[in-house]
């Protein structure tokens, strides 16, 4: 790793014991594992000279005699900016006792937390920690509780982003699980419940940290992650660009852009990207990148339930969230990952005031035993309640398919979607031609002379009969059939048009998502 440690100054340096803390030793022993400091971190992540640390001489309860090195008590706490804007940040510090969470440790965070709270700002934490400090017993964990406390509070209000730079192990965990985002390191950071060594002692199962709890593993299999990146540099670079498209709290607006050359490349291309065959897949994210501005797609969880594709972008320097049906993965079923995956992204746009751009493309849930089993019913309505629920401006454009109950989940007008507009190519239908033939017509199909010539004139007459998405737009469930070309001016005017939408919320507590 490149050696980019900095001169670190505290803002009070009445106590030159500071100094003796960061020496030439504490550099090296986090470089040595491939990793940076805590206090490199903060550097990489802020704007320039622009933190300011605060409770940088509290001790841990144990403390005895004279060591420098317990101040600050294994975390570093405290504000800066980000392109500009505030925001809270806690780094732990696994040069002092493995960044174990103890008391003081504990309340340090939770000062952060109340702080952004309080004042409207981004948390950020930085993780790198063994877990709970296992001499201070019961105390350790009640810290652990206040900060999962105020992770709930804040939920909602305030853009929450861990980012897991080391180990976060045990009840470390929850404290990223609650959070809005979780970033990654390869090969350096790993999170789970119970580590390699208890379930080679309970399950008798060998493996180590990077196969139990990796970064790939949580961003392809389990889902945790949302953000991987080969380095701290680009992860905390990645950090960066995140907060770029969010509000700072749930009062603000996303921030507008002010880019000039926004012009997506091969808009004139776009219809060409949608195969004649209905049948043949197509990477839906070169739709996206026709659509939203040049180079604006930020795809959050990329690896994960990749059936679904979700992520930030602009559209005429507004910040949209997209999600949308990827015909290359799965035929862009939903299942239960890409149900719980778009469920998720759609509340937390709702939650900071982010329209919903939903591209759709779906043949239908995919079926089968295993998804049956596993409760794709309650996954799948996850994604339902969701849109339904979500008052920020919703608008869908059909591309292809859209077929059946994934139809409807997928912000149909009827589940509260602004504007439902369609491309010709689309087809809109309870079940698909082929399948919707075999039901309705097998008798008069068994008794052709020619079973095959009348199979297929039937299901062209179905296509064109039902599934035409002119059809819907005569019976008022699509506003609009467009043409490809136009759909980036189309959708710049629709969400110009609901930029003041206004939704009355009932006087409920909450409702009961199907969890």
């Amino acid at each position: 790793m490149k050696d980019n440690r900095i001169h670190y100054k505290r803002f009070n340096e009445r106590d030159q014991r500071f100094n003796e803390r960061f020496d030439d030793a504490y550099f090296e022993r986090q470089h040595a594992k491939g990793k940076l400091t805590a206090i490199e971190r903060i550097d990489i992540l802020l704007d320039e000279d622009s933190f300011v640390e605060i409770d940088a001489f509290a001790l841990p309860l144990d403390y005895k005699g004279d060591n420098p090195k317990a101040l600050g008590d294994g975390v570093i706490c405290g504000y800066g900016k980000i392109n500009q804007r505030d925001v809270l940040v806690y780094a732990q510090d696994f040069n002092y006792q493995g960044g174990s969470l103890g008391t003081i440790h504990a309340e340090k965070i939770q000062k952060v937390q109340d702080l952004g709270l309080r004042m409207g700002h981004p948390v950020i934490g930085l993780i790198d920690s063994g877990g709970a400090r296992i001499q201070e017993g019961i105390a350790s964990l009640a810290g652990y509780a206040g900060i999962f406390m105020n992770n709930v509070k804040s939920s909602g209000v305030i853009p929450q982003i861990s980012v897991i730079l080391g180990p976060a192990a045990g009840g470390a965990v929850y404290s990223p699980a609650l959070t809005d985002f979780i970033f990654m390191t390869r090969k350096t950071a790993y999170m789970f419940v119970t580590g390699p060594n208890v379930v080679k002692e309970v399950l008798n199962e060998d493996t180590t940290s990077e196969k139990l709890g990796g970064a790939d593993v949580h961003s392809t299999k389990s889902g945790v992650a949302d953000f991987i990146y080969d380095d701290e540099e680009h992860t905390l670079l990645g950090v960066r660009k995140l907060l770029s498209y969010l509000p700072s709290n749930n009062v603000e607006h996303p921030p507008v852009a002010k880019n000039a050359n926004i012009l997506p490349d091969g808009m004139e291309n776009i219809s060409k990207i949608i195969p004649d065959d209905s049948n043949k897949p197509y990477d839906v994210i070169e739709i996206i990148n026709r659509l939203v501005d040049k180079g604006s797609f930020f795809e959050t969880a990329e690896g994960y339930a990749q059936s679904i594709v979700t992520g930030l972008a602009r559209l005429n320097n507004q910040v949209i969230g997209i999600v949308a049906n990827q015909p290359k993965h799965l035929a862009g079923t939903l299942d239960i990952d890409s149900s719980r995956k778009a469920a998720r992204f759609v509340r937390f746009c709702d939650a900071f005031h982010i329209p919903i751009l939903v591209l759709e493309d779906v043949p239908g849930f995919l079926p089968g035993i295993e998804q049956e089993h596993a409760a794709i019913i309650k996954h799948g309505a996850k994604l339902l309640f969701a849109f339904a629920e979500a008052s920020v401006p919703k608008i869908t454009v059909i591309l292809r398919k859209a077929y059946g109950g994934a139809y409807i989940v997928m912000n149909s007008n009827k589940m509260g979607g602004d504007f439902n507009f369609a491309w010709p190519t689309a087809e809109i239908a309870v079940m698909g031609p082929e399948g919707a033939v075999k039901i309705l017509n097998r008798r008069e199909i068994e008794a052709s002379d020619d079973p095959e010539a009348l199979r297929r004139s039937l299901i062209l007459k179905y296509k064109e009969e039902v599934a035409n998405p002119y059809i819907a737009d005569q019976k008022g469930y699509i506003d609009e059939v467009i043409l490809p070309e136009s759909t980036r001016e189309k959708l710049i005017k629709a969400f110009s048009l609901l930029e003041n939408k206004f939704e009355e919320k009932s006087s409920k507590k909450h409702g009961n998502i199907p969890l």
